[in-house]
């Protein structure tokens, strides 16, 4: 690494090996400083555990006050970006789309429609803006062994975009476990200094988490785990402007005798993390429905689009 990359940008002053060690483990600039918990950072690298707390305190300094008027703050919610679904009615659910410092969940049985939903996003976010996009790339990690590129030649064709080039704009990474999948997504930061990408999928969440940690004596030790992983991903939303998308899987709940007994995996931690989420459902052949169930400002509502080899779409 040449001695110019190792410069962490907007806080100058730390030591070349410390800011080395810094970058590598993803924080590149003073917010995903600032954000960081020392001693998280202490724990995975040979830095001190005061000196990572001056180096910190400093990157909050560089930031000014924490505290900001509620109107500055609703200025900034109607500048927030949203990517389109392929579904008006989706969109309309969503307030517009998939918006950007946030996680959205969706979560459902097998064939619900997960994947192909992140797929279409993953090519959404490419087209312009008055086209319901971002102009920039996504970031898709799978955790299943899900990605299929034919899948997302379909979907672009049917929008007459170029497949090759919206292929080459999606990075895939696959993790193989839950300790690769942090790992993963901790590079994200130095990605973004070299590709303008808005969109980050996991697909799915907690599959890795849920097959390591079994029986109930490892289920703390997971969600402190998981809890930590969501707030990484929270911490590269906010700070970035990212659209963090992630896809959950389901189980029964034993205490429900009649009507839907499906639940969403990951319990509390997962359900305080996301700020939106969605219920999906295949109803029948390519019919799927989509279920609001938590949004900080959106009311509950259900509604019904398809799955077609094009895409994601409106039922016509």
């Amino acid at each position: 690494m040449e001695e110019n990359d190792v410069k962490i940008k907007g806080l100058p002053g730390i030591p070349k090996n410390i800011a080395k060690k810094l970058i590598e483990l993803g924080y590149v600039d003073v917010k995903s400083l600032a954000f960081s918990n020392p001693e998280q950072i202490a724990d995975e690298s040979a830095i001190g555990l005061t000196t990572l707390q001056e180096i910190i305190k400093k990157a909050r300094k560089k930031l000014g006050s924490p505290f900001e008027a509620a109107d500055s703050i609703y200025d900034k919610r109607t500048k927030i970006s949203r990517i389109t679904t392929g579904s008006y009615n989706l969109d309309s659910l969503l307030g517009g789309g998939i918006e950007s410092q946030s996680i959205t969940e969706v979560y459902g049985a097998f064939r619900s429609g997960k994947t192909q939903l992140a797929f279409q996003l993953a090519v959404n976010v490419q087209r312009p803006e008055d086209e319901g996009g971002l102009d920039a790339g996504a970031i898709f990690i799978d955790c299943e062994g899900s990605f299929r590129p034919e899948r997302i030649v379909e979907m672009a064709s049917a929008l007459s975009l170029h497949p090759m080039e919206i292929l080459k704009n999606i990075l895939v990474a696959r993790a193989y476990n839950s300790e690769h999948q942090i790992f993963i997504t901790k590079q994200i930061p130095k990605i973004l200094k070299k590709m303008n990408a808005r969109l980050i999928i996991v697909d799915s969440v907690i599959g890795h988490f849920r097959a390591e940690y079994l029986g109930p004596e490892s289920l703390i030790k997971r969600q402190g785990k998981l809890n930590k992983y969501l707030h990484l991903l929270q911490n590269l939303a906010s700070t970035y402007d990212l659209a963090v998308f992630i896809t959950n899987q389901i189980q029964a709940d034993p205490s429900i005798s009649y009507g839907d007994a499906s639940q969403p995996t990951g319990g509390n931690i997962l359900a305080h993390a996301a700020q939106t989420r969605i219920y999906l459902r295949r109803i029948r052949r390519n019919e799927r429905s989509a279920r609001l169930i938590d949004s900080p400002y959106l009311p509950e509502g259900e509604i019904v689009f398809e799955i077609t080899s094009d895409g994601i779409r409106d039922i016509t």
